[in-house]
């Protein structure tokens, strides 16, 4: 699995998942639980998670979203 952004925006994790399920990708949200728990101070974002596999084609439609600018390029997992 490879980090694919993270964002404590609801919307936007929502917005991306959907986008990203259309084009037949599937994704994973990680530390959503912890984000909740801690009380939405930010601390810890949820992290979407893809398939290494399939990292280049969710940039690609991420980007085609005009969602680009959200994508974690720096290559942590």
């Amino acid at each position: 699995m490879r980090e694919l952004f993270r964002s404590n925006d609801p919307v936007l994790m929502s917005f991306a998942r959907s986008i990203l399920r259309d084009a037949g990708i599937e994704t994973v949200v990680l530390d959503q639980n912890i984000s909740i728990m801690e009380g939405s101070i930010g601390i810890f974002q949820p992290r979407m998670m893809v398939a290494s596999d399939s990292w280049n084609e969710a940039v690609d439609v991420l980007e085609g979203a005009d969602l680009g600018e959200w994508v974690n390029r720096d290559g942590k997992n």
